[in-house]
């Protein structure tokens, strides 16, 4: 799996560069955006949109999800080339919604550098977070493939559908940073993962199924398995903070720590509260609810994580939810190869070290 992510990645930036270019000119602006009433300001939008979207994209990102999209494809039986501009498109959803969730909890870095916020201004990082919403219409407005109406409309309807459910998704996680106490339980942390992460998850796998003309049932299985995926891929990333700051043994570095800077409500968070004695989760949920952390507290909190075990049981968890998605994938009639593809990428998401 991490040669096929290796191997796509350059045509999904080429893909992504046709419709984000790197400069952006007058003609691409009349082109993509419509006639201009009197005239587009070609410098301001290069400034607003394409220098900060491209420099979080050039900054690594597995484009797993573009990728993703490609195996299910091919595993449908069709050629993967063909469909490359759909294929951006939950890619340039998903650094959208980096972006914007980085100001929303003030966040300090993102891969390894400054937030986009932090290095552009606010201002412009909601504008390009918000655009990156928005431009992946464009490309089935514009038709690649040339589908049938009733395949775009059942695109477009799809896309409106999971992307409210990212928000909704979004606005739990944000109320429970806010909350001094964990009133959660693994049933809400499961659905808020379910909507924020699996719903870019299940745009990958249905819009894979649309474009390729699959039944409805078809395009339901494989929203299942994505969608399990990435809630366990969400679960790992975690679970990877954790184990980061673990292996960092005293070389506190920005990044030290960062979920529970920001008081994020993890499965491991949740299993630790309501698992630890009483005054080791309150003084768990006090650290977690802080302004600013020092470097004590966050191994503190790390130790508590440890003490419950609640790093073993979220992975458990993620494992779990791996082994379900397998089940989804092994009940449709798919291409042997890309099938192998689908079922590994269900022990890449847990395993993966980074």
């Amino acid at each position: 799996m991490r040669d096929t992510l290796a191997d796509w990645r350059p045509d999904i930036d080429q893909a992504i560069e046709e419709v984000i270019p790197r400069e952006v000119s007058e003609e691409y602006l009349d082109e993509f955006f419509g006639t201009p009433t009197y005239q587009y300001d070609a410098r301001s939008v290069q400034k607003a949109l394409s220098d900060p979207i491209w420099n979080l994209l050039d900054r690594g990102g597995k484009r797993w999800r573009s990728v993703l999209f490609l195996v299910f494809v091919e595993a449908f039986g069709e050629d993967p080339n063909e469909y490359l501009p759909y294929a951006i498109i939950p890619e340039i959803l998903h650094n959208g919604t980096i972006i914007v969730d980085d100001v929303e909890d003030e966040a300090a870095m993102r891969r390894g550098e400054p937030a986009v916020h932090k290095q552009f201004g606010v201002d412009i990082a909601l504008n390009a977070g918000n655009a990156m919403y928005f431009i992946p219409l464009k490309i089935i407005t514009k038709n690649p493939g040339n589908l049938d109406p009733e395949l775009r409309l059942r695109a477009y309807e799809m896309l409106m559908y999971e992307l409210n459910r990212t928000h909704i998704g979004q606005g739990m996680d944000i109320c429970w940073h806010n909350d001094e106490e964990i009133e959660v339980g693994e049933p809400e942390y499961l659905e808020m993962c379910a909507c924020k992460t699996g719903c870019l998850g299940r745009i990958v796998a249905r819009l894979a199924a649309i474009v390729t003309e699959q039944s409805k049932e078809v395009e339901h299985e494989a929203a299942r398995y994505a969608e399990k995926v990435s809630v366990a891929f969400q679960i790992g990333d975690d679970i990877l903070d954790v184990e980061n700051s673990l292996g960092q043994a005293g070389d506190f570095g920005k990044e030290f720590g960062n979920d529970i800077r920001e008081g994020k409500t993890t499965l491991m968070a949740i299993h630790a509260v309501e698992t630890a004695p009483k005054e080791r989760a309150r003084r768990l949920q006090r650290i977690l609810a802080a302004e600013e952390n020092t470097n004590e507290e966050i191994i503190e909190a790390i130790d508590i994580l440890q003490e419950t075990d609640s790093i073993a049981y979220a992975k458990d968890i993620a494992l779990d939810l791996a082994a379900e998605a397998r089940e989804h994938i092994h009940g449709l009639d798919l291409q042997p190869e890309p099938k192998d593809q689908l079922l590994e990428f269900t022990e890449f998401v847990v395993k993966r070290e980074k």
